[in-house]
Protein backbone atom coordinates (compact mmCIF):
# COMPACT_ATOMS: atom_id res chain seq x y z
CA UNK A 1 0.00 0.00 0.00
CA UNK A 2 0.69 3.76 -0.05
CA UNK A 3 3.20 4.69 2.26
CA UNK A 4 4.84 7.69 3.10
CA UNK A 5 5.07 8.69 -0.95
CA UNK A 6 7.76 11.35 -1.81
CA UNK A 7 5.71 13.75 -3.91
CA UNK A 8 6.66 15.24 -6.98
CA UNK A 9 5.46 18.30 -8.39
CA UNK A 10 5.12 19.10 -11.85
CA UNK A 11 4.64 23.21 -12.48
CA UNK A 12 1.33 22.75 -14.28
CA UNK A 13 0.09 22.16 -10.44
CA UNK A 14 0.18 18.04 -10.60
CA UNK A 15 1.42 16.41 -8.09
CA UNK A 16 2.11 12.50 -7.28
CA UNK A 17 1.03 12.04 -3.95
CA UNK A 18 -0.90 8.79 -4.09
CA UNK A 19 -3.94 11.13 -3.90
CA UNK A 20 -4.64 11.18 -8.09
CA UNK A 21 -3.95 8.91 -10.81
CA UNK A 22 -2.81 10.70 -13.84
CA UNK A 23 -3.04 9.34 -17.08
CA UNK A 24 -0.40 9.47 -20.17
CA UNK A 25 0.01 9.01 -23.73
CA UNK A 26 2.06 9.83 -25.95
CA UNK A 27 2.22 11.20 -29.45
CA UNK A 28 3.23 9.17 -32.47
CA UNK A 29 3.71 12.02 -35.02
CA UNK A 30 7.24 12.64 -36.68
CA UNK A 31 8.74 15.28 -34.20
CA UNK A 32 9.32 17.66 -37.05
CA UNK A 33 5.56 17.55 -38.14
CA UNK A 34 4.38 20.04 -35.44
CA UNK A 35 0.92 21.08 -36.89
CA UNK A 36 0.47 16.77 -36.87
CA UNK A 37 1.70 16.85 -33.08
CA UNK A 38 -0.43 19.36 -31.98
CA UNK A 39 -3.92 18.19 -33.23
CA UNK A 40 -3.06 15.17 -31.64
CA UNK A 41 -1.83 16.53 -28.12
CA UNK A 42 -5.68 18.82 -28.31
CA UNK A 43 -7.30 15.80 -28.97
CA UNK A 44 -5.86 13.91 -26.13
CA UNK A 45 -6.57 16.45 -23.78
CA UNK A 46 -10.04 16.63 -24.89
CA UNK A 47 -10.35 12.92 -24.40
CA UNK A 48 -9.03 13.62 -20.57
CA UNK A 49 -5.61 12.51 -20.90
CA UNK A 50 -3.52 14.23 -18.33
CA UNK A 51 0.24 14.06 -19.40
CA UNK A 52 1.63 13.98 -23.04
CA UNK A 53 4.83 12.68 -23.79
CA UNK A 54 6.28 13.29 -26.58
CA UNK A 55 9.65 11.94 -28.41
CA UNK A 56 12.86 14.20 -28.77
CA UNK A 57 15.08 12.31 -30.94
CA UNK A 58 17.22 15.58 -32.00
CA UNK A 59 17.95 19.17 -30.55
CA UNK A 60 15.94 20.23 -33.47
CA UNK A 61 13.17 18.53 -32.35
CA UNK A 62 12.33 20.64 -28.69
CA UNK A 63 10.74 23.11 -30.89
CA UNK A 64 7.96 20.65 -30.73
CA UNK A 65 8.20 21.31 -26.91
CA UNK A 66 7.45 24.88 -27.15
CA UNK A 67 4.55 24.32 -29.63
CA UNK A 68 3.12 22.05 -26.97
CA UNK A 69 3.42 24.27 -24.33
CA UNK A 70 1.50 27.25 -26.38
CA UNK A 71 -1.12 24.78 -27.47
CA UNK A 72 -2.24 22.22 -24.82
CA UNK A 73 -2.30 23.12 -20.73
CA UNK A 74 -1.03 19.67 -19.80
CA UNK A 75 2.10 19.19 -18.73
CA UNK A 76 4.77 17.94 -21.47
CA UNK A 77 7.42 15.10 -21.11
CA UNK A 78 10.07 14.77 -22.92
CA UNK A 79 11.32 11.01 -24.37
CA UNK A 80 15.21 11.56 -24.47
CA UNK A 81 17.15 8.62 -25.28
CA UNK A 82 21.47 8.61 -26.26
CA UNK A 83 22.03 12.13 -26.01
CA UNK A 84 22.32 13.79 -23.27
CA UNK A 85 22.12 17.44 -24.00
CA UNK A 86 18.90 16.70 -25.88
CA UNK A 87 17.36 16.48 -22.81
CA UNK A 88 19.06 19.99 -21.21
CA UNK A 89 17.77 21.45 -24.16
CA UNK A 90 14.30 20.54 -23.34
CA UNK A 91 14.38 21.31 -20.26
CA UNK A 92 15.23 25.25 -21.03
CA UNK A 93 12.77 25.01 -23.76
CA UNK A 94 9.79 24.28 -21.69
CA UNK A 95 9.68 20.91 -20.87
CA UNK A 96 7.55 19.58 -17.68
CA UNK A 97 9.54 16.24 -16.86
CA UNK A 98 12.39 14.78 -18.51
CA UNK A 99 11.91 10.52 -19.62
CA UNK A 100 15.61 9.09 -19.51
CA UNK A 101 16.93 5.85 -19.98
CA UNK A 102 19.30 4.44 -18.05
CA UNK A 103 20.14 1.73 -21.08
CA UNK A 104 21.33 4.61 -23.26
CA UNK A 105 22.67 7.27 -21.18
CA UNK A 106 25.14 5.76 -18.89
CA UNK A 107 28.16 7.98 -18.52
CA UNK A 108 27.62 9.91 -14.77
CA UNK A 109 29.01 12.73 -16.11
CA UNK A 110 25.87 13.58 -18.96
CA UNK A 111 23.57 12.15 -16.29
CA UNK A 112 24.54 14.88 -13.46
CA UNK A 113 24.72 17.63 -16.23
CA UNK A 114 21.03 16.87 -17.05
CA UNK A 115 20.03 16.79 -13.03
CA UNK A 116 21.86 19.88 -12.85
CA UNK A 117 19.67 22.21 -14.98
CA UNK A 118 16.35 19.70 -13.75
CA UNK A 119 17.50 21.41 -10.05
CA UNK A 120 17.86 24.68 -12.14
CA UNK A 121 14.35 24.52 -13.83
CA UNK A 122 12.78 22.64 -10.83
CA UNK A 123 11.74 19.64 -13.01
CA UNK A 124 11.66 16.50 -12.21
CA UNK A 125 13.20 13.18 -14.19
CA UNK A 126 11.35 9.72 -14.50
CA UNK A 127 13.82 6.99 -14.28
CA UNK A 128 12.77 4.58 -17.21
CA UNK A 129 13.83 1.33 -16.63
CA UNK A 130 12.90 -1.04 -19.64
CA UNK A 131 13.13 -4.82 -20.83
CA UNK A 132 14.33 -3.86 -24.17
CA UNK A 133 17.07 -1.66 -23.08
CA UNK A 134 18.58 -2.84 -19.90
CA UNK A 135 22.19 -2.19 -18.53
CA UNK A 136 24.63 -4.80 -19.86
CA UNK A 137 25.77 -5.38 -16.63
CA UNK A 138 22.31 -6.92 -15.82
CA UNK A 139 22.05 -8.87 -18.75
CA UNK A 140 22.91 -13.09 -18.42
CA UNK A 141 23.80 -14.51 -21.60
CA UNK A 142 21.46 -16.78 -22.98
CA UNK A 143 18.86 -15.77 -20.51
CA UNK A 144 15.56 -13.63 -20.70
CA UNK A 145 15.14 -10.63 -18.73
CA UNK A 146 13.60 -11.31 -15.49
CA UNK A 147 12.37 -8.82 -12.77
CA UNK A 148 15.12 -9.05 -10.04
CA UNK A 149 17.14 -8.10 -13.40
CA UNK A 150 14.54 -4.65 -14.25
CA UNK A 151 14.47 -4.45 -9.76
CA UNK A 152 18.40 -3.81 -10.18
CA UNK A 153 18.41 -1.42 -12.12
CA UNK A 154 16.05 0.89 -11.34
CA UNK A 155 17.27 0.47 -7.32
CA UNK A 156 21.30 1.02 -8.71
CA UNK A 157 20.07 4.43 -10.48
CA UNK A 158 17.64 5.72 -8.16
CA UNK A 159 20.49 5.64 -5.41
CA UNK A 160 22.79 7.21 -8.28
CA UNK A 161 20.51 10.23 -8.30
CA UNK A 162 19.64 10.45 -4.84
CA UNK A 163 22.77 9.72 -2.93
CA UNK A 164 25.47 11.09 -5.40
CA UNK A 165 23.39 13.72 -7.44
CA UNK A 166 21.46 14.78 -4.52
CA UNK A 167 18.34 14.72 -6.29
CA UNK A 168 15.21 13.40 -5.31
CA UNK A 169 12.61 14.89 -7.49
CA UNK A 170 11.92 11.10 -9.45
CA UNK A 171 9.66 9.29 -10.67
CA UNK A 172 10.34 5.88 -11.72
CA UNK A 173 8.88 3.35 -14.06
CA UNK A 174 9.92 -0.56 -14.37
CA UNK A 175 8.74 -1.77 -17.76
CA UNK A 176 8.70 -5.32 -19.71
CA UNK A 177 6.40 -6.86 -22.23
CA UNK A 178 6.08 -9.78 -19.56
CA UNK A 179 3.63 -8.98 -17.23
CA UNK A 180 4.53 -10.84 -13.98
CA UNK A 181 7.70 -9.18 -14.80
CA UNK A 182 6.11 -5.32 -14.31
CA UNK A 183 3.83 -6.57 -11.31
CA UNK A 184 6.42 -8.10 -9.08
CA UNK A 185 9.55 -5.87 -10.08
CA UNK A 186 6.58 -2.79 -8.89
CA UNK A 187 5.71 -4.55 -5.85
CA UNK A 188 9.50 -4.97 -4.45
CA UNK A 189 10.52 -1.73 -5.57
CA UNK A 190 7.55 -0.22 -3.44
CA UNK A 191 8.61 -2.25 -0.63
CA UNK A 192 12.06 -0.79 -0.78
CA UNK A 193 11.47 2.65 -1.98
CA UNK A 194 9.04 5.20 -1.77
CA UNK A 195 9.48 7.41 -4.98
CA UNK A 196 6.39 7.60 -7.19
CA UNK A 197 6.07 5.07 -9.81
CA UNK A 198 4.22 5.07 -13.24
CA UNK A 199 3.24 2.23 -14.33
CA UNK A 200 2.77 0.50 -18.01
CA UNK A 201 3.55 -2.71 -20.06
CA UNK A 202 5.79 -1.96 -22.48
CA UNK A 203 5.34 -3.50 -26.34
CA UNK A 204 2.00 -4.86 -25.04
CA UNK A 205 0.82 -5.01 -28.44
CA UNK A 206 -2.42 -4.28 -30.50
CA UNK A 207 -5.50 -2.99 -28.94
CA UNK A 208 -6.68 -6.12 -27.65
CA UNK A 209 -3.66 -7.90 -25.88
CA UNK A 210 -2.38 -5.02 -24.64
CA UNK A 211 -5.83 -4.33 -22.81
CA UNK A 212 -5.47 -7.91 -21.55
CA UNK A 213 -1.73 -7.66 -20.44
CA UNK A 214 -2.26 -4.14 -19.33
CA UNK A 215 -5.15 -4.49 -17.47
CA UNK A 216 -3.76 -7.37 -15.57
CA UNK A 217 -0.30 -5.70 -14.85
CA UNK A 218 -1.66 -2.17 -14.09
CA UNK A 219 -5.08 -3.53 -12.47
CA UNK A 220 -2.98 -5.67 -10.11
CA UNK A 221 -0.61 -2.73 -8.72
CA UNK A 222 -2.88 -0.11 -8.55
CA UNK A 223 -5.65 -2.56 -6.07
CA UNK A 224 -2.52 -3.07 -3.95
CA UNK A 225 -1.82 0.89 -3.97
CA UNK A 226 0.66 1.24 -6.08
CA UNK A 227 1.14 3.53 -8.54
CA UNK A 228 0.50 7.35 -9.46
CA UNK A 229 0.30 7.63 -12.93
CA UNK A 230 -0.50 5.38 -15.88
CA UNK A 231 0.27 4.49 -19.78
CA UNK A 232 -1.99 1.43 -21.47
CA UNK A 233 0.87 1.12 -24.44
CA UNK A 234 -1.14 -0.07 -27.87
CA UNK A 235 0.11 -0.58 -31.01
CA UNK A 236 -1.75 2.41 -33.02
CA UNK A 237 -3.42 6.25 -32.20
CA UNK A 238 -2.56 7.22 -28.54
CA UNK A 239 -6.52 8.26 -28.24
CA UNK A 240 -6.91 4.53 -27.57
CA UNK A 241 -4.52 4.68 -25.05
CA UNK A 242 -6.96 6.97 -23.37
CA UNK A 243 -9.84 5.15 -23.24
CA UNK A 244 -8.57 1.88 -22.20
CA UNK A 245 -6.82 4.14 -18.75
CA UNK A 246 -10.43 5.44 -18.22
CA UNK A 247 -12.26 2.09 -17.94
CA UNK A 248 -9.35 0.45 -15.97
CA UNK A 249 -9.83 3.23 -13.42
CA UNK A 250 -13.18 2.73 -13.52
CA UNK A 251 -13.60 -1.06 -13.09
CA UNK A 252 -11.52 -0.61 -10.16
CA UNK A 253 -14.10 2.24 -8.89
CA UNK A 254 -10.80 4.59 -8.63
CA UNK A 255 -12.05 7.52 -10.61
CA UNK A 256 -15.87 7.30 -11.92
CA UNK A 257 -16.25 9.89 -14.50
CA UNK A 258 -17.62 9.28 -17.97
CA UNK A 259 -20.40 6.95 -18.63
CA UNK A 260 -19.56 2.85 -17.72
CA UNK A 261 -21.88 0.46 -20.26
CA UNK A 262 -22.75 -2.78 -19.55
CA UNK A 263 -23.90 -5.04 -21.95
CA UNK A 264 -25.01 -8.45 -22.01
CA UNK A 265 -23.07 -11.45 -24.22
CA UNK A 266 -25.98 -12.00 -26.39
CA UNK A 267 -27.51 -15.65 -26.66
CA UNK A 268 -30.04 -16.96 -28.79
CA UNK A 269 -33.25 -15.30 -26.62
CA UNK A 270 -31.87 -12.13 -27.91
CA UNK A 271 -34.18 -10.40 -30.29
CA UNK A 272 -32.42 -6.74 -30.68
CA UNK A 273 -29.36 -5.98 -32.11
CA UNK A 274 -27.51 -4.98 -28.90
CA UNK A 275 -23.87 -5.48 -30.63
CA UNK A 276 -25.31 -2.57 -33.05
CA UNK A 277 -26.89 -0.45 -30.42
CA UNK A 278 -24.25 -1.01 -27.62
CA UNK A 279 -21.26 0.35 -30.18
CA UNK A 280 -23.59 3.50 -31.17
CA UNK A 281 -24.06 4.64 -27.61
CA UNK A 282 -20.24 4.27 -26.65
CA UNK A 283 -18.96 6.07 -29.62
CA UNK A 284 -21.74 8.75 -29.39
CA UNK A 285 -20.50 8.73 -25.35
CA UNK A 286 -17.15 8.77 -25.24
CA UNK A 287 -16.07 12.69 -24.70
CA UNK A 288 -19.38 12.19 -21.89
CA UNK A 289 -17.81 12.87 -18.54
CA UNK A 290 -21.07 12.17 -16.54
CA UNK A 291 -20.84 9.92 -13.91
CA UNK A 292 -23.65 7.30 -15.37
CA UNK A 293 -24.19 3.43 -15.48
CA UNK A 294 -25.92 2.11 -18.54
CA UNK A 295 -27.10 -1.15 -18.96
CA UNK A 296 -27.99 -2.37 -22.01
CA UNK A 297 -29.55 -5.65 -22.12
CA UNK A 298 -30.94 -8.28 -24.93
CA UNK A 299 -33.47 -10.41 -22.69
CA UNK A 300 -36.18 -10.73 -19.99
CA UNK A 301 -32.99 -12.97 -18.17
CA UNK A 302 -30.55 -10.98 -16.35
CA UNK A 303 -31.96 -7.83 -18.29
CA UNK A 304 -34.68 -5.85 -16.18
CA UNK A 305 -31.93 -7.10 -12.63
CA UNK A 306 -29.31 -5.30 -14.50
CA UNK A 307 -30.96 -2.42 -15.61
CA UNK A 308 -32.47 -1.50 -12.36
CA UNK A 309 -28.63 -1.55 -10.97
CA UNK A 310 -27.60 1.36 -13.51
CA UNK A 311 -28.75 4.46 -13.74
CA UNK A 312 -30.63 4.38 -17.23
CA UNK A 313 -31.00 0.79 -19.21
CA UNK A 314 -32.96 -1.24 -21.77
CA UNK A 315 -34.28 -4.82 -21.72
CA UNK A 316 -34.82 -6.06 -25.06
CA UNK A 317 -37.86 -7.72 -26.14
CA UNK A 318 -39.32 -8.98 -29.56
CA UNK A 319 -37.86 -5.88 -31.55
CA UNK A 320 -38.35 -3.80 -28.50
CA UNK A 321 -37.00 -2.68 -25.34
CA UNK A 322 -37.99 -1.43 -22.21
CA UNK A 323 -36.68 1.28 -20.25
CA UNK A 324 -35.31 1.39 -16.92
CA UNK A 325 -34.65 4.56 -14.48
CA UNK A 326 -33.48 4.36 -11.72
CA UNK A 327 -35.14 1.38 -11.17
CA UNK A 328 -38.41 2.00 -12.49
CA UNK A 329 -40.20 1.42 -15.64
CA UNK A 330 -40.38 4.23 -17.99
CA UNK A 331 -41.92 3.07 -20.85
CA UNK A 332 -40.85 0.65 -23.91
CA UNK A 333 -39.51 1.46 -27.25
CA UNK A 334 -38.96 0.29 -30.29
CA UNK A 335 -36.05 -0.97 -31.89
CA UNK A 336 -34.83 1.67 -34.04
CA UNK A 337 -35.81 3.98 -31.32
CA UNK A 338 -33.62 2.75 -28.27
CA UNK A 339 -30.47 4.86 -29.09
CA UNK A 340 -32.11 8.04 -29.59
CA UNK A 341 -33.89 7.72 -26.46
CA UNK A 342 -30.72 6.58 -24.54
CA UNK A 343 -29.10 9.60 -25.33
CA UNK A 344 -31.79 12.24 -24.67
CA UNK A 345 -32.41 10.28 -21.13
CA UNK A 346 -28.46 10.59 -20.56
CA UNK A 347 -28.80 13.98 -21.39
CA UNK A 348 -31.31 15.10 -19.27
CA UNK A 349 -29.32 13.86 -16.33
Amino acid sequence: MRRNLKEVKLKNGFIFNGEKIYLQSMLNKPSKNIKENLKQAEVLEQLGCHIIRVSVPSVEDVKLIKALKKHVSSPIVADVHFNHEIAIEAVKNGADKIRINPGNITKKENLKKIVDVCKNYEVPIRIGVNSGSLEKEFLKKGEKVGHKALLKSALKNVSLFENEFNFSNIVVSIKSSNVLDVVLACREFRRLKNFPLHLGVTEAGLEKASLVKSSIAIGSLLLDGIGETIRVSITGEPEKEIEAAKLILNALNIEKKGVEIISCPTCGRTKINILKIAREVEEKLKCCEKNLKIAIMGCVVNGPGEAKECDIGIAGGNKVAVLFKKGEVVASFKEEEIVDVLLKEIEKF
